[in-house]
């Protein structure tokens, strides 16, 4: 009997200690703002500059695979140790002093980060942080070295690590990171550290919470949409629209030929384009700038009938032929005259073609270059 009432009093003393929980407000239950909780996590310690959470550098919306609401944090209970930090600064003495500009830009970091709204920032430089990330395989806590996209709205540094640029299964190579200087970038903030004045943020969130919003409305080929160009290369161009991270080329942003797309487009470029098919389950968008703007062939046979000679820039060349582009962007395929080479055109050089031939099923124009301009 003398064991079983040593029993009972320890059941008592737990009873009473869980009473005392509840009447201080604590929970053992904790909403997580990305929605995947982990018991190591909750001894992290508040993020600096150089250091990051491993719940934060897999942050993402509630799932990866389909497009649901994103969730707000409950205001009552903190996620975690590091959420609890958050809630306990004095904001009111910190932001005091501070301007009108510097109040507003706090206003809105806290909003994104209690409420998972999205905010919009201009990329200005790409730095080498060293974060703290726990191993999944072996649950131990490890320094990395990670690129992170820098955006400085007014005063506040915000990192974006390149773990959570792209969506997953949609990574792309680093160096498409290390050409988004200039681009427009949504985000959602993750951890802020209010006296070191920088945030951590996440693009990936961002970028399901745009889907999902985008999927809730109907949408069908030929609508016209807006996408923003995030980096650029000679051939091929990264853009962003709705949420979705697209890989155009020549022939879907232009009519003309071009031999260097950076000649015309920049990151942080918005451009018009049209929607050509989309799908929910799995997520698909396609689209083309070039059906956006006036086709050039479209009267081109009246205003430069078979005979004329006009006036044209080199923009291409493509096993012995030319791409020659008129003033009113119309591109005419064209061979030399028998009297000239390749050796005495480049591409920009000014010329002289004459019009033969129109291919109304291929939208193609033919002629020769018979002079230099």
């Amino acid at each position: 009997m003398p064991p079983r009432k040593k029993k009972d009093e320890e059941t008592e003393v737990v009873d009473q200690e869980s009473q005392d929980a509840e009447s201080t407000g604590e929970s053992s239950e904790s909403v997580d703002i990305t929605q995947e909780s982990s018991s190591d996590d909750a001894n992290l310690a508040p993020l600096s500059e150089t250091e990051i959470s491993d719940h934060t550098a897999e942050a993402t919306l509630a799932s990866e695979h389909e497009l649901s609401p994103p969730e707000a944090v409950s205001e009552s209970q903190p996620a975690d140790t590091q959420k609890k930090s958050f809630y306990q600064l004095d904001t009111n003495a910190l932001d005091r002093g501070l301007s009108p500009e510097e109040v507003q830009e706090w206003n809105s970091i806290y909003a994104s980060y209690r409420s998972r709204s999205i905010l919009s920032g201009t990329v200005i430089g790409v730095d080498e942080n060293r974060f703290e990330m726990r191993n999944k395989d072996s649950g131990l806590v490890e320094e990395k070295i990670i690129n992170s996209l820098i955006i400085v709205s007014y005063r506040v540094k915000i990192l974006i690590p390149e773990t959570e640029l792209w969506v997953s299964d949609e990574e792309r190579p680093l160096f498409v990171a290390r050409n988004m200087v200039g681009s427009t970038v949504d985000y959602i903030v993750l951890d802020i550290d209010r006296e070191g004045e920088c945030a951590v943020a996440s693009r990936r969130a961002a970028m399901m919470s745009r889907r999902y919003f985008f999927s809730r409305d109907e949408h069908r080929g030929g609508e016209r949409l807006t996408c923003r160009v995030i980096s650029c290369g000679a051939r091929q161009c990264t853009v962003e629209c709705n949420g979705f991270d697209l890989l155009l080329q020549p022939k879907d942003l232009s009519y003309s030929a071009m031999p260097d797309l950076r000649e015309k487009y920049r990151p942080g470029m918005e451009l018009a384009c049209i929607l050509k098919e989309y799908g929910k389950n799995p997520s698909k968008l396609v689209i083309s700038v070039k059906e956006a703007m006036p086709n050039p062939f479209r009267g081109a046979d009246k205003r430069h009938p078979i005979g004329s000679r006009r006036q044209a820039v080199i923009s291409g060349k493509y096993k012995g032929g030319v791409f020659c582009t008129m003033p009113d962007g119309t591109v005419c395929h064209c061979l030399y005259a028998s009297r000239y080479s390749d050796a005495n055109f480049r591409i920009g050089d000014s010329v002289i073609i004459a019009i033969r031939e129109f291919n109304h099923d291929k939208q193609q124009i033919f002629g020769r270059i018979v002079g230099k301009w």
